[in-house]
Formats: structure tokens, sequence, C-alpha cells
């Protein structure tokens, strides 16, 4: 069963690693032309440090397949990052997207509530036209070491969508060089989702940083709706793709999993 109609729950040992919404607009040139001080002095009580970094877009190519094609450098972007006391919550802005993450998710209501004034200050500051994609995204990383489930193997803690043929009882999972599922589907008549789930290694990129060479399982959700999106209606918007994610996730772990994760 892909998805599951389990209740809503709080986990004391939850395997969230990062939590990202994204609302993608149409280039505002205004952003990329001077410093955005008036949104920083808006927001500045809940994101006091500050930094920026120019960042270099992918290419663009024109007439591929024509003997005429081309590979278009892009302008750089300036990435704008507005980081709280803390250092667990980052808000970043450039010319064509907003988002949040979060590193300590603490519940959906909570990480809304951090999201509603940077938004409504810049709804009211740069007034965009409207939202072409609204995203967002749940990346879990479970330590079988941190759940105390060590020589469990992942066949009793994910379920079978996300296995591929880790899900065969006759197959070692420590024979399986490389093995993911990656899928895109319809939710409803509005949002998607990609899906990536894999065991793996998560590497430090930090230099002669020690690697952790425990093996764990990466289930990374990424809800999104596209189209032109009233900006007043991307509150709502989350709200729906949020919606989706408790069936999904709670459809991706067994009975076994949601145990160790300590619900409350």
């Amino acid at each position: 069963m892909l998805y599951s109609d389990h209740p809503r729950v709080h986990y004391e040992k939850p395997q969230l690693a990062e939590v990202i919404c994204q609302l993608r607009f149409p280039a505002i040139l205004s952003i990329g032309a001077r410093e955005p001080v008036d949104f920083q002095e808006a927001v500045r009580g809940m994101f006091p440090r500050y930094a920026a970094k120019e960042e270099q877009p992918a290419a663009r190519i024109t007439g591929l397949g024509t003997p005429g094609a081309k590979v278009e450098p892009q302008k750089p972007v300036t990435n704008h990052n507005f980081i709280s006391a803390d250092g667990h919550w980052k808000l970043n802005l450039t010319n064509n997207f907003i988002s949040l993450s979060t590193v300590a998710y603490p519940g959906w209501e909570s990480f809304g509530k951090q999201f509603d004034l940077p938004l409504v200050h810049f709804i009211r500051i740069y007034k965009p036209a409207f939202f072409e994609r609204i995203g967002l995204r749940y990346v879990n990383i479970f330590s079988r070491k941190a759940l105390e489930l060590e020589g469990e193997p992942w066949r009793e803690l994910i379920t079978a969508p996300y296995l591929s043929v880790l899900a065969e009882e006759d197959v070692d999972e420590r024979t399986a060089r490389k093995c993911s599922v990656d899928v895109e589907l319809n939710l409803d008549s509005t949002c998607r989702a990609k899906i990536h789930a894999g065991p793996g290694m998560v590497k430090q990129n930090v230099p002669n940083a020690p690697q952790d060479p425990e093996v764990k399982f990466i289930l990374d959700l990424d809800l999104f709706m596209g189209g032109q999106i009233d900006p007043r209606m991307a509150a709502g918007g989350l709200e729906t793709l949020h919606g989706h994610s408790t069936p999904l996730f709670q459809g991706a772990i067994t009975d076994r999993l949601h145990g160790a994760l300590e619900p409350n």
C-alpha cells in the first residue's frame, strides 16, 4: 500500500535531516539589481544573520537537435541568505524564488508560522504577479544505529514499494552495490510528488571531516504544484501539499519503524 491512513503524530526520534519550502515566481529584476534592504529590515528580528553568494545557473541550450544548437551561459544569480541566530533556520531569496529551510523541524504548525511573516513581507514589497511553483520537501535519513535497530534488514523497516529488490527475502542487502527507487506521480489534479528512496552513505562536505560508515536509508519526498498560482493562495497550497505528506510518509514505513520513532 503506497498510502497509509495512519493519523499524523509527533515523533520523539524523528529522522528528518531537512525540511524545505520553496516558492518560485517569474524573475523580479529589482531583487538582483540591488540589495534587499527593506526585506531584511522586515525579517531581521527572526533572521538576524545575513550572507550573500553568487551562484552560476546551468547553461541554457538553444536549437537542440539542429545544426545551429548553441550553449548559452547564464548570468550569475545572487542568493541572499537570512539565517536565524541559532543557525537552524535559513531564508533564501533570489530573483526567482523564496524559500525557507530548517534542520530542526518543530512540526508543521510551527514551521508555517516561521514562514508566514517573511512571505507576507515578500509579497508586500515585491508584488509577484503569481507563483509558478510551490514546493514542500521532506528529506528523511533513517539511521538504524540511532534508532537501536542495528541488525534489522530494511525490508522490516521500509515498505516494499520503496525497496525494489531489497524487499525480497532471498536478497542480502549487503550484496547490493546500488539500489534505489525514483518515481514521479500525481497526487491529485493539482499536486505531484517526486520521490527518491534507497540506502546510502551520507557524506560530510567538510574538508578532512571524518566520514560516517553507516549505511542509512534516504526517503526524499518532494511535493509540489505548478501553474499560475495567486499569491493569496500560496498558504493554502502549502497546506494542501502538507496534507499529502502524511499518508505518503506513513505508507513508506512499517509498524516496526513507526514504533522505533516513538510516536506520541
